[in-house]
């Protein structure tokens, strides 16, 4: 059951697809306070949700903010990421959904203040708020539920859950001849380069630098003969620049977002001065879209969102009092206090709240314009969903890949998300680990982080381990900054081990792409907290350094450095699989509870559950050579288990044809049964009995 209420005026985000009359009366569940939403926790009870956040899978004991920050140190005492996904599951004897449909700053303060109250506080009272319930009382149900009143998630072209490489650096096509020359000499797999911003002509969206990429056309060619794509970057400021075409159209009609007078907006990106287009009009929204076709007529077929929260290095007035102020001190003695004035001066130019809050949106359709800062959080949503429009238009019959950095519930139906500027920690590839359920019941579905951490310097070690998570992540991308330790794979001593895992994503595609399309199509979950299966059993509720992916899989990755080993809890017998490649599966029951597991440097270990199986494929040098005519089996029946397989062309869009979904059945006694229109071999690897 879903409930709607609607307080104020709310500005119509299109977050929510369905049609939900507002009910009346008071909302359930929760006080009004001092303009907070309060509500009493059961005690011990687990909170869900948030999406893109820092902390556990259980979000009690931490204020969070909802409020699109470019912030690339993701700490402890972080509030606020890129995303703002405003959906929180509230466990207890009674579990239910709350979604608040609110663009503005919305904070939850989730046991922080007082350990067992929950409060809501939005900035103003302009909003809608949905309460979900379920019969049965699952927190799955709830999910499930939620997933169809905010639409179906992006489907991504098959591609584009092969292996990535990525730096903000490959400067020229040179350099990015090499990375795939290098990959190809190491034998490892690879589907995708990405460019960062040095492609583009003085950082100008839409165009591409004729002296480091002289024929774009012709290098995206012999790319794809080796079964490569390119993905560029495409950032949210358009460069002030005469002669810009892009500048010149947006400002001509009008496309850009404006100041109180009625002027453009000028912020400060990375080709400097800039207008950013108003994403939240229609007609700007399109204009921008359809830009993207100068890159998808020189063979490109994926793209990445960046900077869109918007990121505003400085806005050119606040630069202008900063300046004024620094000169008046001029000649002064300046003690500490004024030293710390000074410094703070400087330090608040960027993504300073006072700039957020001073242009403006003309969204349209009888709307009234709004200020930024009362809808900042559908700006990096709506620029991708320009993207997303445009592509429904110029390819009607092919899947693009997209993904962005700033997203709101209802982004995920355009496209999907990376986990932003992480660093080369432990504890960000800890995160990755909890984050992947909260990104999962919001929709977001195609994620992933940047493997072995985009910021800092990498250890092999954590490129291993993180390469070992990261082959169970729909977008699988290594991504690292300039000025940082180069961490392609090749370029280390254990690069034939590294290898090795890389090959397993492809063995292990068949079982990802399945279960990643079965839930896009069914609304379900593709990553899960062990609670949401195991939801009588106390301890699963505890464990957040273990996950479920799909219906077969539980992964309990190695996250410690110098690690030889972990503790993994298990809620019922499952079939451990340790392995260093696509040659190496070693398999052995365990029984339900505590074990301590031996996990090599070069190994990982993942998890099998009773009564499921896990289809693999060969290795392949990428997606499109991978053959999924002959697959092989790692089995754990309970008498017997059954599999629905999930398979089609990866480009088209017909995902919805009865003949992709086939069906293996496997008896303990190791007999296979497959059914299905595609002609398969199917072949047992183990079988535990």
């Amino acid at each position: 059951m879903i409930r709607k209420y609607t307080f104020g005026n709310p500005f119509p985000t299109e977050a929510v697809v369905k049609e939900i009359p507002a009910s009346q009366g008071t909302l359930p569940c929760f006080s009004m306070e001092d303009g907070s939403l309060v509500l009493t926790m059961e005690k011990d009870a687990p909170v869900y949700g948030l999406g893109e956040q820092v902390r556990g899978i259980n979000k009690r004991g931490w204020l969070y903010t909802s409020n699109c920050t470019d912030d690339p140190h993701h700490l402890e005492t972080t509030h606020s990421l890129y995303g703002a996904h405003n959906f929180l599951l509230i466990g207890g004897s009674e579990p239910f959904g709350i979604f608040i449909d609110y663009p503005g700053r919305l904070t939850f303060d989730i046991g922080y203040t007082q350990k067992d109250t929950l409060r809501i506080t939005p900035e103003d009272w302009d909003l809608d708020i949905y309460v979900i319930q379920e019969e049965d009382g699952l927190l799955l149900s709830i999910v499930r539920s939620f997933r169809q009143l905010i639409g179906r998630s992006y489907i991504p072209p098959k591609w584009a859950f092969g292996y990535g490489q990525s730096r903000w650096g490959y400067k020229n096509e040179a350099d990015v001849r090499e990375v795939a020359a290098k990959y190809q000499e190491a034998g490892i797999p690879l589907d995708a380069i990405y460019l960062d911003i040095d492609y583009m002509e003085r950082y100008e969206d839409f165009t591409v630098s004729e002296e480091k990429f002289p024929d774009l056309p012709a290098l995206a060619a012999d790319m794809k003969k080796e079964g490569i794509h390119l993905v560029p970057i495409i950032d949210a400021g358009v460069k002030i620049e005469d002669g810009y075409s892009v500048y010149e159209e947006g400002k001509a009609a009008g496309y850009f977002c404006k100041e109180e007078d009625g002027t453009d907006f000028v912020g400060a990106v990375w080709p400097g001065r800039a207008h950013f287009p108003d994403m939240l009009n229609p007609e700007a929204r399109r204009w921008f879209g359809l830009k993207y076709k100068f890159l998808l007529d020189q063979g490109i077929d994926g793209f990445w969102n960046d900077m869109n929260e918007p990121a505003i290095f400085y806005s050119e007035k606040r630069l202008n009092k900063v300046f004024d102020e620094v000169a008046s001190m001029k000649g002064q003695n300046l003690d500490l206090d004024k030293n710390d004035h000074l410094l703070g001066l400087v330090n608040t130019l960027a993504n300073n709240p006072e700039d957020y809050r001073s242009f403006y949106h003309q969204p349209g359709g009888g709307l009234p314009r709004v200020r930024h800062d009362k809808v900042h959080n559908l700006y990096g949503y709506n620029m991708t969903r320009a993207a997303g429009e445009a592509f429904e238009e110029l390819e009607p019959d092919k899947r693009i890949l997209m993904f962005s950095r700033s997203s709101y519930i209802g982004m995920h139906r355009y496209g999907g998300i990376w986990q932003g500027d992480n660093l080369s920690w432990w504890s960000h590839l800890l995160m990755n680990v909890k984050m992947m359920p909260s990104l999962s019941m919001c929709g977001f579905l195609y994620t992933g982080a940047d493997l072995a951490g985009f910021g800092a310097d990498t250890t092999e070690d954590l490129v291993m381990r993180w390469l070992q998570f990261g082959i169970f992540t729909p977008l699988m991308r290594n991504h690292s900054a300039m000025g940082t330790r180069e961490q392609e794979a090749y370029r280390f001593s254990n690069a034939k081990a590294l290898g090795q895992i890389i090959k397993l994503r492809y063995c292990l595609l068949p079982y990802l792409y399945s279960e990643y399309m079965k839930a896009a199509l069914n609304d379900d979950m593709l990553f899960q907290p062990l609670s949401f299966a195991y939801p009588d059993d106390a301890l699963a509720a505890q464990v957040e350094d273990q996950i479920l992916l799909g219906e077969s899989l539980m992964l309990a990755p190695v996250y410690q450095q110098n690690a030889a080993g972990r503790y993994v809890y298990l809620p019922e017998d499952m079939l451990c699989v340790t392995t260093s490649g696509p040659e190496d599966f070693r398999c052995q029951k365990m029984t339900a509870g505590h074990h301590y597991v031996p996990v090599a440097e070069e190994e990982l270990i993942f998890f099998v559950r009773k009564g499921h199986l896990l289809p693999l494929a060969e290795a392949a040098k990428n997606v499109e050579e991978l053959d999924a005519s002959r697959l092989h089996v790692i089995a754990y029946p309970a008498d017997t288990c059954c599999y629905t397989l999930y398979d089609d062309d990866g480009y088209g869009k017909d995902c919805e044809d009865p003949s992709h979904l086939s069906a293996i059945d496997v008896t303990a006694d190791g007999g296979v049964r497959y059914e299905g229109s595609q002609e398969r071999t199917i072949d047992i690897c183990f079988i535990c009995s």
